[in-house]
């Protein structure tokens, strides 16, 4: 049922003004706050504040004929109570002036912290980018400006009002006497009782619960495979190019028959900062997907990684300051002494947007910790706070977990190893985990798909999506703190979470089901049926019957057993009789209540399931004719068209 307006303004003090609520329809709801603190500041008094002050300005740095006289205001609000089923949300942002000028305001999200009581020109926080803008003043007439790109939730809300404008607006403050000071007002819809359709079996979680969790599931992200390569649409680009295609790249691919089997989804020529617009999809994708973070992957200190790191926490800084960047330097690359990589890492350290422990510790994460042993790592910590000023946790990721553990256990926050990526070789999850908590440590858990490399001739058998059930199952059951989806994106290694041409959303959306088991501590509620549906698309044993590919893929020693299965997932709300159709062969099992896998022997045509009116259908024929050696499991969702 809605939440009543009576309800609602007495339990969150917010002003409400909406129509009564319906047990049968969906409900608009409007909210108001007031600024619980508010001020500005003047580049013409650097130490000075102005929280007692019942006006606010904002205007450029020259100003009336005046120059170095920059004026910004601050307002901070706090919202609470709004339902997690609340959608269509609009925030606006109302001021009102004191007097009528032709003035620009800008709105920006704020990055940092700050007082009313305390807040100077000297000491002002960093903002993001301009969220909303409005032309011109009229006194006493309210301003409205839209910054509902800044909704995340209940929380707390912080915005800077700036000017590109040489006149000075001066505006009401939440002191002043007469008129109204900074107000943010929330329109919503409160979901009707009945479950509306969604790409998910179950009802995510708002961002601001899941991260209110101690829990942490970040993504590795690896810079070599971003969105696009060259701004290029998907047919020209450099993915179809030269890295689907065997010949790409002057022929060097051509004896695995192509670098990759799989790319992210095509797009069309962007304009403008086409490199930074890639990038806050990708933050925003993870974040709509409900994970923390991405641990980036540092594999250089110059070139194309470099940069593309640098505009990935750019693009978190503007679209989500609470989406965190872990970094990682890849120590089988980066061959630089403690100095540089600490000098390095210092720099980056200056965004928000790059995670740090709730003591401000800065978390360094370096991959295969172990090339350096120990003492070189003590040494970088050393460099890090007598050179910089910072305090480093450091959570090493090894290849050899149990060789090293004992070494750095004196100077780690936490530990984490690389894995593996089938079900065959995951006993040890809650071993490792267990083994950390007994030297007092975190641990971060890699969550797995498959991995399919064609460049090194070798694969591991992930059968269907057990290695991913199998890799959460045993990281809630463990209790580890952190998650590290590996990976993101290595296109090169068939590891991606990433949504893909030939992967869709389901391996993200799976694990959107399980890191809200990990983060609330019970299994998300069934409210959809829902189907996903995993195969290859050629027999583990055959060979391409066409083409020039002459190295072919080996499964990885201690791997499971390979098979030629076709799988149905099913998160149903009530036991149900499913059908399935493979290879053209009609078949039905009945399945159970909640999460179940059913396997079908793989075979030659197309595969589809459905379960009542919810129907996936895959469109990757399994073939007996093709060029190119493929064992990645391709996935699709019923939810997702």
């Amino acid at each position: 049922m809605a939440l009543s307006v009576v309800t609602l303004a007495a339990t969150t003090g917010l002003m409400a003004v909406t129509t009564p609520a319906s047990a049968t329809a969906p409900t608009s709801q409007t909210v108001t706050v007031e600024a619980v603190e508010d001020t500005y500041v003047s580049q013409a008094g650097p130490t000075a504040p102005h929280g007692s002050h019942a006006w606010l300005s904002a205007n450029a740095a020259t100003s009336d004929g005046a120059t170095d006289t920059e004026r910004r205001a601050y307002v901070r609000f706090t919202l609470k109570g709004l339902p997690d089923n609340a959608s269509d949300v609009k925030l606006t942002l109302e001021l009102q002036p004191v007097r009528t000028t032709d003035t620009v305001l800008e709105v920006r999200p704020v990055t940092g912290t700050w007082s009313e009581s305390t807040l100077n020109w000297n000491s002002r926080p960093a903002t993001g980018a301009v969220l909303a803008t409005a032309k011109g003043l009229t006194s006493g007439q309210t301003v409205k400006l839209d910054v509902s790109s800044a909704f995340t939730g209940n929380g707390t809300y912080s915005f800077a009002i700036t000017s590109p404008s040489n006149v000075q607006s001066v505006l009401h403050s939440s002191q002043a006497t007469s008129g109204e000071g900074p107000r943010l007002t929330v329109t919503y819809v409160d979901a009707p009782p009945t479950v509306p359709a969604g790409p998910l079996p179950f009802d995510l979680p708002s961002t601001s619960t899941l991260r209110a969790s101690s829990h942490k599931v970040f993504a590795h992200y690896f810079t070599p495979y971003p969105i696009s390569l060259n701004n290029k649409a998907g047919a020209d680009d450099y993915y179809t190019k030269n890295y689907l295609n065997p010949a790409g790249e002057s022929g060097k691919h051509v004896a695995y028959g192509g670098l990759l089997r799989d790319r992210p989804f095509p797009r069309e020529v962007l304009s403008g900062d086409w490199q930074l617009a890639d990038m806050k999809k990708e933050v925003q994708t993870a974040a709509k997907a409900g994970l923390d973070g991405f641990t980036v992957d540092v594999l250089s200190l110059t070139s194309a990684h470099w940069d593309r790191l640098k505009i990935l926490i750019k693009a978190a800084e503007a679209v989500d300051p609470g989406f965190k960047i872990v970094l990682m330097p890849d120590m089988t690359s980066l061959k630089v002494d403690a100095g540089t990589l600490a000098s390095a890492m210092a720099g980056l350290a200056a965004s928000k947007s790059v995670y740090r422990l709730g003591d401000n510790r800065l978390v360094i994460s370096p991959f295969k910790a172990e090339q350096q042993n120990a003492a070189w790592w003590k040494s970088f910590m050393g460099i890090m706070k007598s050179s910089h000023g910072i305090d480093v946790a450091l959570v090493p990721v090894f290849l050899n977990f149990s060789s090293n553990a004992s070494a750095f256990a004196p100077i780690s926050y936490g530990f984490s190893n690389w894995g593996n990526r089938s079900p065959a070789q995951q006993t040890g999850i809650e071993s490792n985990i267990s083994k950390a908590h007994s030297l007092n440590k975190i641990w971060m858990q890699p969550v797995s798909v498959q991995d399919e490399r064609p460049n090194q001739g070798i694969y591991d058998e992930a059968n269907n999506t057990e290695n991913l059930r199998t890799t959460w199952e045993k990281s809630i059951s463990g209790d580890a703190e952190w998650i590290q989806l590996t990976t993101w994106n290595d296109f090169s290694e068939g590891t991606q979470f990433v949504p893909s041409v030939h992967n869709g959303s389901t391996y993200l959306d799976i694990s959107s089901y399980y890191l809200t088991w990990l983060k609330t501590g019970k299994a998300p509620a069934i409210v959809r049926d829902t189907l996903y549906l995993t195969h290859r698309s050629q027999p583990v044993a055959a060979r391409p019957t066409s083409g020039s590919q002459t190295m072919f893929m080996n499964p990885r020693g201690g791997t499971s057993t390979p098979r030629d299965k076709v799988e149905v997932l099913s998160f149903l709300t009530k036991a149900a009789a499913v059908k399935a159709t493979i290879g053209g062969k009609e078949q039905s099992y009945d399945a159970k209540a909640g999460v179940q896998a059913q396997l079908f022997p793989l075979a030659y045509g197309l595969n589809k399931a459905s379960v009542g009116a919810v129907t996936v259908s895959s469109p990757w024929e399994v073939k007996s004719s093709f060029s190119v050696q493929d064992l990645q499991y391709n996935a699709v969702s019923s939810g997702r068209k």
